[in-house]
């Protein structure tokens, strides 16, 4: 039996804004999917607090997991730090809610806070290579040759202002 996917409730905040368990559970959350599963690489880069984050809790216990468990997250990086435009990072969701759709969820929702932060502007991502295609399905388009980020492939893409 698949079980449908969780309702999510989303916190949209500033660095200065995030509570003390907050930080914990997104670094936990950060730390297990691209350090435990992806290898190992400083993921505190300096850019969270310069950043708005996205915060997707679980609104009820779901399939053994508590009610308030953070499953997906994402940080958007104010323009002209990491790039001349906004850019959306550190996408994740939990193991647990993979494969439901929640990933497009969260982008959708992160995109669309963009667009309301920063109305107007281009967004861009540092996606992982094999991801293109459903960054595509947003709006973001290649921009230059696929390289290596922390081992991994990657590719630069730009979502146009809407």
């Amino acid at each position: 039996m698949t079980l449908p996917p969780p309702d999510i409730h989303w916190t949209w905040c500033r660095f200065p804004d995030l509570g003390l368990q907050d930080l914990y559970d997104l670094l936990q959350l950060r730390a297990r999917v691209f350090i435990l599963e992806q290898g190992p690489y400083l993921d505190p880069d300096g850019l969270d607090q310069r950043s708005w984050h996205l915060l997707g809790r679980l609104a009820h216990d779901w399939n053994g997991l508590p009610a308030g468990e953070l499953v997906l997250y994402l940080r958007a990086v104010d323009p002209g730090v990491k790039y001349d435009e906004p850019a959306l990072g550190r996408v994740v969701n939990h193991p647990a809610v993979r494969g439901l759709g929640l990933g497009r969820v969260l982008v959708g929702e992160g995109v669309r806070r963009c667009d309301q932060a920063w109305p107007g502007q281009p967004n861009r991502i540092s996606a992982q290579a094999h991801l293109a295609a459903f960054y595509g399905g947003f709006g973001y388009q290649p921009v230059g040759e696929a390289y290596l980020e922390d081992d991994i492939p990657h590719q630069e893409m730009l979502r146009p202002a809407v």
